[in-house]
Protein backbone atom coordinates (compact mmCIF):
# COMPACT_ATOMS: atom_id res chain seq x y z
CA UNK A 1 0.00 0.00 0.00
CA UNK A 2 2.93 2.30 0.80
CA UNK A 3 4.69 1.61 -2.77
CA UNK A 4 1.56 2.41 -4.46
CA UNK A 5 0.32 5.45 -2.45
CA UNK A 6 1.42 8.70 -4.70
CA UNK A 7 1.99 10.48 -1.19
CA UNK A 8 4.39 8.32 -0.75
CA UNK A 9 6.18 8.70 -3.50
CA UNK A 10 9.07 11.21 -4.02
CA UNK A 11 8.39 14.30 -6.08
CA UNK A 12 9.45 13.38 -9.17
CA UNK A 13 11.18 16.86 -11.44
CA UNK A 14 10.19 17.79 -15.21
CA UNK A 15 11.91 16.69 -17.79
CA UNK A 16 14.20 18.96 -19.09
CA UNK A 17 14.28 19.66 -22.87
CA UNK A 18 17.24 18.55 -24.68
CA UNK A 19 19.54 21.68 -25.38
CA UNK A 20 19.81 22.36 -29.02
CA UNK A 21 23.08 21.04 -30.89
CA UNK A 22 25.08 23.29 -33.04
CA UNK A 23 24.55 22.89 -36.69
CA UNK A 24 22.73 24.43 -39.70
CA UNK A 25 19.16 25.22 -38.98
CA UNK A 26 16.64 24.86 -41.55
CA UNK A 27 13.95 27.84 -41.89
CA UNK A 28 10.98 26.74 -44.37
CA UNK A 29 10.68 29.17 -47.34
CA UNK A 30 8.46 32.05 -47.21
CA UNK A 31 4.37 30.93 -48.35
CA UNK A 32 2.94 33.24 -51.21
CA UNK A 33 -0.25 32.88 -48.42
CA UNK A 34 -2.13 36.15 -48.37
CA UNK A 35 -4.75 36.67 -45.65
CA UNK A 36 -8.57 36.70 -46.97
CA UNK A 37 -7.28 34.00 -49.16
CA UNK A 38 -7.60 29.86 -48.49
CA UNK A 39 -4.37 28.50 -48.18
CA UNK A 40 -3.87 25.89 -51.06
CA UNK A 41 -3.60 22.30 -49.69
CA UNK A 42 -0.46 20.80 -49.57
CA UNK A 43 0.05 18.25 -52.75
CA UNK A 44 -0.79 14.23 -51.53
CA UNK A 45 2.71 12.79 -50.71
CA UNK A 46 2.87 9.81 -51.31
CA UNK A 47 4.32 8.56 -47.92
CA UNK A 48 3.08 5.24 -46.66
CA UNK A 49 3.62 4.18 -43.07
CA UNK A 50 6.38 1.99 -42.04
CA UNK A 51 8.69 4.01 -44.89
CA UNK A 52 11.04 7.65 -44.21
CA UNK A 53 9.59 10.70 -45.88
CA UNK A 54 12.11 12.31 -48.13
CA UNK A 55 12.88 16.00 -46.77
CA UNK A 56 11.44 18.96 -49.57
CA UNK A 57 13.48 20.24 -52.06
CA UNK A 58 15.80 23.29 -50.80
CA UNK A 59 15.33 26.49 -52.37
CA UNK A 60 17.99 27.63 -55.08
CA UNK A 61 18.62 30.79 -53.29
CA UNK A 62 19.34 29.07 -49.90
CA UNK A 63 22.58 29.75 -47.72
CA UNK A 64 22.96 27.51 -44.86
CA UNK A 65 23.23 29.37 -41.24
CA UNK A 66 26.23 28.16 -39.20
CA UNK A 67 25.62 30.71 -36.34
CA UNK A 68 22.56 31.03 -34.68
CA UNK A 69 20.54 34.48 -34.60
CA UNK A 70 21.25 37.17 -31.66
CA UNK A 71 17.35 36.60 -30.85
CA UNK A 72 18.28 32.92 -29.97
CA UNK A 73 20.17 33.93 -27.10
CA UNK A 74 18.97 35.50 -23.87
CA UNK A 75 21.14 38.38 -21.95
CA UNK A 76 21.00 37.09 -18.32
CA UNK A 77 23.70 39.94 -17.38
CA UNK A 78 21.71 42.78 -14.91
CA UNK A 79 22.12 46.15 -16.37
CA UNK A 80 23.97 49.01 -14.82
CA UNK A 81 22.71 51.08 -12.01
CA UNK A 82 21.95 54.39 -13.66
CA UNK A 83 24.65 57.38 -12.91
CA UNK A 84 23.40 60.13 -11.08
CA UNK A 85 25.40 63.51 -12.28
CA UNK A 86 26.15 65.65 -9.13
CA UNK A 87 24.73 69.45 -9.75
CA UNK A 88 27.27 72.04 -9.29
CA UNK A 89 27.44 74.27 -6.20
CA UNK A 90 25.78 77.23 -6.80
CA UNK A 91 27.85 80.29 -7.47
CA UNK A 92 28.08 83.16 -5.10
CA UNK A 93 25.94 86.91 -5.74
CA UNK A 94 24.28 84.90 -8.61
CA UNK A 95 21.08 84.36 -8.96
CA UNK A 96 18.85 80.98 -9.12
CA UNK A 97 17.90 81.55 -12.94
CA UNK A 98 21.63 81.72 -14.07
CA UNK A 99 22.87 79.19 -15.66
CA UNK A 100 25.74 77.65 -14.40
CA UNK A 101 29.04 77.70 -16.46
CA UNK A 102 30.84 74.72 -17.35
CA UNK A 103 34.56 74.79 -17.48
CA UNK A 104 36.96 72.58 -19.76
CA UNK A 105 38.74 70.43 -18.08
CA UNK A 106 41.93 71.33 -19.66
CA UNK A 107 41.67 75.60 -20.05
CA UNK A 108 43.63 77.38 -16.73
CA UNK A 109 42.03 80.50 -16.32
CA UNK A 110 45.24 82.75 -16.18
CA UNK A 111 45.23 84.68 -12.22
CA UNK A 112 45.89 88.01 -11.72
CA UNK A 113 48.58 89.46 -10.61
CA UNK A 114 49.25 92.77 -9.07
CA UNK A 115 51.61 95.29 -11.06
CA UNK A 116 54.65 96.25 -9.55
CA UNK A 117 54.67 99.73 -7.83
CA UNK A 118 58.22 100.85 -9.24
CA UNK A 119 56.79 99.68 -13.30
CA UNK A 120 53.83 102.13 -12.13
CA UNK A 121 56.11 105.08 -11.47
CA UNK A 122 58.73 104.53 -14.57
CA UNK A 123 55.88 104.43 -16.48
CA UNK A 124 54.41 108.19 -14.93
CA UNK A 125 58.24 109.29 -14.95
CA UNK A 126 58.00 108.29 -19.00
CA UNK A 127 54.79 110.08 -18.86
CA UNK A 128 55.90 113.05 -17.60
CA UNK A 129 59.34 113.34 -19.80
CA UNK A 130 57.51 113.02 -22.98
CA UNK A 131 54.75 115.79 -22.02
CA UNK A 132 57.87 117.67 -20.71
CA UNK A 133 59.83 117.30 -24.59
CA UNK A 134 56.28 118.16 -26.26
CA UNK A 135 55.63 121.32 -24.45
CA UNK A 136 59.35 121.95 -25.04
CA UNK A 137 58.98 121.69 -28.53
CA UNK A 138 55.90 123.65 -28.90
CA UNK A 139 57.38 126.64 -26.97
CA UNK A 140 60.83 126.60 -29.51
CA UNK A 141 58.20 126.56 -32.48
CA UNK A 142 56.08 129.08 -30.77
CA UNK A 143 59.23 130.95 -30.40
CA UNK A 144 60.71 130.83 -34.03
CA UNK A 145 57.61 131.71 -35.25
CA UNK A 146 57.20 134.81 -33.52
CA UNK A 147 61.08 135.89 -33.42
CA UNK A 148 62.11 134.45 -36.84
CA UNK A 149 66.17 133.86 -35.70
CA UNK A 150 68.60 134.69 -38.36
CA UNK A 151 71.97 133.85 -38.68
CA UNK A 152 74.43 137.15 -38.73
CA UNK A 153 77.17 137.76 -41.35
CA UNK A 154 80.31 138.29 -42.11
CA UNK A 155 81.70 140.82 -44.90
CA UNK A 156 84.71 142.83 -45.83
CA UNK A 157 83.98 146.45 -46.83
CA UNK A 158 87.45 147.39 -47.57
CA UNK A 159 91.20 146.12 -47.93
CA UNK A 160 94.63 147.49 -48.52
CA UNK A 161 98.01 145.30 -49.69
CA UNK A 162 101.01 147.70 -47.77
CA UNK A 163 103.33 145.38 -47.98
CA UNK A 164 104.18 142.10 -49.80
CA UNK A 165 108.00 141.01 -50.81
CA UNK A 166 109.96 137.77 -50.97
CA UNK A 167 113.26 137.75 -48.86
CA UNK A 168 115.91 135.04 -50.70
CA UNK A 169 113.30 133.95 -53.27
CA UNK A 170 110.78 131.84 -51.08
CA UNK A 171 110.13 133.88 -47.58
CA UNK A 172 106.70 136.13 -48.00
CA UNK A 173 106.27 139.44 -45.90
CA UNK A 174 102.85 140.90 -46.33
CA UNK A 175 101.37 143.48 -44.25
CA UNK A 176 97.25 143.33 -45.17
CA UNK A 177 94.68 145.45 -43.62
CA UNK A 178 91.05 145.04 -43.67
CA UNK A 179 87.59 146.15 -42.54
CA UNK A 180 85.29 143.64 -41.37
CA UNK A 181 81.40 144.30 -41.47
CA UNK A 182 79.67 142.28 -38.53
CA UNK A 183 75.57 142.34 -39.34
CA UNK A 184 72.73 141.58 -36.98
CA UNK A 185 69.82 141.01 -39.42
CA UNK A 186 67.41 139.89 -36.55
CA UNK A 187 64.91 142.45 -35.67
CA UNK A 188 64.09 141.11 -32.55
CA UNK A 189 67.13 139.63 -30.54
CA UNK A 190 70.90 140.69 -29.56
CA UNK A 191 73.44 138.87 -30.74
CA UNK A 192 77.25 138.39 -28.53
CA UNK A 193 80.43 137.30 -30.55
CA UNK A 194 82.47 135.45 -27.89
CA UNK A 195 84.74 134.18 -29.84
CA UNK A 196 86.26 135.38 -33.55
CA UNK A 197 89.41 133.93 -35.21
CA UNK A 198 90.25 135.34 -38.61
CA UNK A 199 93.20 133.60 -40.43
CA UNK A 200 94.47 134.74 -44.24
CA UNK A 201 95.25 132.15 -47.16
CA UNK A 202 97.32 132.38 -50.40
CA UNK A 203 96.97 129.73 -52.83
CA UNK A 204 95.03 127.48 -50.10
CA UNK A 205 98.18 127.80 -47.63
CA UNK A 206 97.83 129.87 -44.46
CA UNK A 207 100.21 132.80 -44.02
CA UNK A 208 98.57 135.02 -41.08
CA UNK A 209 96.11 134.91 -38.46
CA UNK A 210 94.85 137.04 -35.75
CA UNK A 211 91.99 137.39 -32.63
CA UNK A 212 89.13 139.47 -32.10
CA UNK A 213 88.11 140.83 -28.93
CA UNK A 214 84.86 139.83 -28.02
CA UNK A 215 81.79 142.45 -28.51
CA UNK A 216 78.17 142.42 -28.81
CA UNK A 217 75.31 143.74 -31.10
CA UNK A 218 71.64 144.76 -31.00
CA UNK A 219 69.20 143.88 -33.12
CA UNK A 220 69.19 145.52 -37.09
CA UNK A 221 72.89 146.63 -36.34
CA UNK A 222 75.81 146.48 -37.97
CA UNK A 223 79.70 147.14 -36.56
CA UNK A 224 82.78 147.84 -38.53
CA UNK A 225 85.62 145.97 -37.14
CA UNK A 226 89.68 146.75 -38.15
CA UNK A 227 91.50 143.56 -38.55
CA UNK A 228 95.60 143.50 -39.32
CA UNK A 229 97.30 140.21 -40.66
CA UNK A 230 100.97 140.32 -40.69
CA UNK A 231 103.14 137.47 -42.57
CA UNK A 232 106.33 137.13 -41.50
CA UNK A 233 109.05 134.91 -42.89
CA UNK A 234 106.65 132.37 -44.46
CA UNK A 235 108.38 129.52 -46.20
CA UNK A 236 107.04 129.09 -49.52
CA UNK A 237 107.50 125.87 -52.24
CA UNK A 238 109.10 126.99 -55.64
CA UNK A 239 105.87 126.90 -57.69
CA UNK A 240 104.17 128.94 -54.87
CA UNK A 241 106.69 131.58 -54.84
CA UNK A 242 106.52 131.99 -58.50
CA UNK A 243 102.69 132.34 -59.00
CA UNK A 244 102.94 134.98 -55.79
CA UNK A 245 104.98 137.11 -57.96
CA UNK A 246 103.36 136.74 -61.26
CA UNK A 247 100.22 137.89 -59.57
CA UNK A 248 101.95 141.00 -58.37
CA UNK A 249 103.81 142.02 -61.20
CA UNK A 250 100.04 141.55 -62.80
CA UNK A 251 98.82 143.92 -60.26
CA UNK A 252 96.20 141.30 -58.74
CA UNK A 253 96.48 139.27 -56.05
CA UNK A 254 94.24 136.64 -54.71
CA UNK A 255 93.91 135.97 -51.07
CA UNK A 256 91.28 133.77 -49.01
CA UNK A 257 90.40 135.36 -45.65
CA UNK A 258 88.36 132.66 -43.49
CA UNK A 259 86.46 133.56 -39.97
CA UNK A 260 85.31 130.70 -36.95
CA UNK A 261 83.43 132.84 -34.56
CA UNK A 262 81.19 131.44 -31.20
CA UNK A 263 77.73 133.50 -31.86
CA UNK A 264 75.15 133.26 -28.66
CA UNK A 265 71.74 134.35 -29.48
CA UNK A 266 69.17 136.16 -27.14
CA UNK A 267 65.93 136.48 -28.13
CA UNK A 268 64.20 138.68 -25.86
CA UNK A 269 65.33 137.44 -22.66
CA UNK A 270 63.04 133.70 -23.10
CA UNK A 271 65.63 131.91 -25.25
CA UNK A 272 69.29 131.88 -25.61
CA UNK A 273 71.26 129.34 -27.08
CA UNK A 274 74.84 129.33 -29.05
CA UNK A 275 76.40 128.62 -32.30
CA UNK A 276 79.08 127.85 -34.42
CA UNK A 277 79.46 130.69 -37.47
CA UNK A 278 81.74 129.67 -40.58
CA UNK A 279 82.57 132.60 -42.80
CA UNK A 280 84.68 132.52 -46.31
CA UNK A 281 85.55 135.19 -48.18
CA UNK A 282 87.56 135.82 -51.53
CA UNK A 283 89.27 139.15 -52.08
CA UNK A 284 91.76 140.53 -54.98
CA UNK A 285 94.04 143.33 -54.29
CA UNK A 286 96.25 146.15 -56.61
CA UNK A 287 99.87 145.62 -56.19
CA UNK A 288 101.54 147.14 -52.98
CA UNK A 289 102.45 149.20 -51.28
CA UNK A 290 98.65 150.90 -52.43
CA UNK A 291 96.62 147.64 -53.11
CA UNK A 292 93.02 148.32 -52.80
CA UNK A 293 90.32 145.73 -53.17
CA UNK A 294 89.06 145.03 -56.48
CA UNK A 295 87.26 142.51 -56.34
CA UNK A 296 85.11 140.59 -53.26
CA UNK A 297 82.39 137.38 -52.41
CA UNK A 298 81.99 136.48 -48.73
CA UNK A 299 79.24 134.20 -47.57
CA UNK A 300 78.66 132.84 -44.34
CA UNK A 301 77.15 129.87 -42.64
CA UNK A 302 76.56 127.49 -39.63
Amino acid sequence: MRDNNPHFLPPQLPEQPEPPRPGPTFYPPPSDHRPGTSAAAPPPSDHRPGTSAAPPPLPANFVPRTKPPEDDYIDLTPPPPPQRHKAPPPRRGGGSGQAPHHHHPHLRVPSRTKTNPLAWLIAACCTLFWILVIFALLAILVIYLVFRPRNPKFDISSATLNAAYLDMGYLLNADLTLLANFTNPNKKGKVEFHYAVVDLYHDKSPIASTYIQQFSMMNHEYKFQDVHLVTSQVGLSADHSQKLRTQIENGKVRFEVKGLFRVRSDLGGILKYSYWLYSHCTIMVSSPPTGILIAKRCSTKR
